[in-house]
């Protein structure tokens, strides 16, 4: 009996136990799911409308429209040099001189072969005239006549042959005077008077145009199409599409125009080499300079405008975290032109949204964050230059 009620006291001890366990499981649970993560704190931007004029950049290097190395094409001495180094120079101005004796009595000797040449055919073709007169009346030898006329053909050869020699000696005697093929500017010289010279050898100088002056750079093959367009409609370009800046940083004060796009792309480099032309009237652009290409883009005008620290690249996509009530998605955006710290959005977000611009790190998709400071402004200036994406 006693050990019965020992039991039951036990069951009982059990029994009144048993509620209390689990009421302290169930209040545990229920405390864990109340406590949702606290909200992470953010600064944020809210994106706005800017007016930017979008320009891609590329490095370019200046070259002239026209270019020649001048080489002499005789031999001889350099006798006189009419330009001095670094001279500007109209078309078929004397630059050299070689010694011109012995081509000018060259040509003096061929022309006095021609003209003996010519007088002999003359005294030929007379004698032809009158044995043929005779051979009507049977007064000379048939024979006599077809020499004669044998001797006029050899005759016409001699005249073609010394019109041949005069044509070289007077050809000898105008390269003996090198003049300018184009206008431009000579540079150095590389040979003085009384230097030895021969048919190609040496190097006398150099030639080149300098207005209009031209500019090369390079592109990549997937903007050949942009370029292409722009190609096809010269008469539509604006005004300021191509400008460049100078080594010190001076904006250039002419425009450019579209010239060429060269033929082939480089396979090993995947790209090809686009000429713009530029008006050159104070000769401040020099063959070999270096310049930055400024080329506009179509982000002109009224656009959206973000830092570049609100933006996460991922697996070639850019993308920034947009704030909707307390929590944060994730919006793809595409991209324009950077603009100092800032980059212009062509597709993926509205005036008026705020996307977060610090505290990205601790973000996942639905976080709940809590704005700490909301910035109205871009940190860059729409007029900071813009370089090539």
């Amino acid at each position: 009996m006693r050990i019965f009620i020992l039991k039951n006291q036990w069951w009982l001890t059990v029994i009144t136990a048993s509620p209390l366990f689990f009421s302290a499981c169930g209040d545990s649970s229920n405390a864990q799911q109340q406590q949702a993560p606290p909200a992470i704190s953010v600064n944020a931007y809210e994106v706005t409308v800017k007016d930017v004029t979008g320009t891609d950049t590329y490095p370019g290097t200046v070259v002239p429209l026209n270019a020649v190395e001048l080489r002499p094409q005789v031999a001889g001495y350099i006798t006189n040099i009419y330009v001095e180094d670094g001279q500007k120079v109209a078309k078929g101005q004397k630059l050299y001189e070689i010694d011109q004796r012995k081509y000018q009595a060259a040509y003096q000797q061929a022309k006095a072969n021609l003209q003996s040449s010519k007088a002999n055919l003359e005294k030929v073709s007379k004698d032809l005239e009158r044995y043929e007169r005779l051979n009507e009346k049977e007064a000379i030898a048939q024979q006599r006549v077809d020499y004669a006329r044998t001797d006029l053909e050899t005759t016409k050869s001699q005249v073609a042959a010394a019109e041949a020699q005069l044509q070289s000696t007077s050809a000898d005697l105008s390269y003996s005077i090198i003049n300018a093929p184009f206008s431009g500017t000579v540079g150095i010289s590389q040979v003085r008077v009384g230097a030895q010279v021969s048919p190609g050898q040496p190097l006398l100088n150099t030639l080149s145009s300098d207005d209009p002056i031209a500019v090369d750079f390079v592109i990549n093959e997937q903007q050949i199409p942009r370029f292409n367009r722009l190609k096809q409609n010269k008469g539509e370009q604006p005004d300021s599409l191509f400008t460049i800046k100078l080594g010190d940083g001076s904006i250039y004060p002419y425009t450019g125009k579209f010239e060429t796009i060269d033929r082939a792309v480089d396979r090993q480099t995947g790209t090809i080499t686009l000429r713009i032309r530029f008006p050159n009237p104070e000769r401040e652009l020099i063959a070999g300079m270096t310049a930055t290409v400024n080329v506009l883009n179509q982000d002109i005008g009224e656009q959206l405008l973000i830092p570049n620290k609100a933006i996460t690249e991922q697996m070639g996509e850019s993308y920034v975290w947009v704030i909707e009530s307390d929590s944060v998605r994730q919006q793809n955006l595409i991209l324009g032109t950077k603009i100092g710290t800032s980059v212009v959005v062509r597709e993926g977000l509205d005036a008026g949204q705020n996307i977060v611009v610090e505290g990205l790190q601790r973000l996942r998709k639905g976080a709940k964050v809590r704005i700490e400071d909301t910035q109205s402004s871009a940190p860059a200036s729409p007029e900071a230059k813009s370089t090539n994406l």
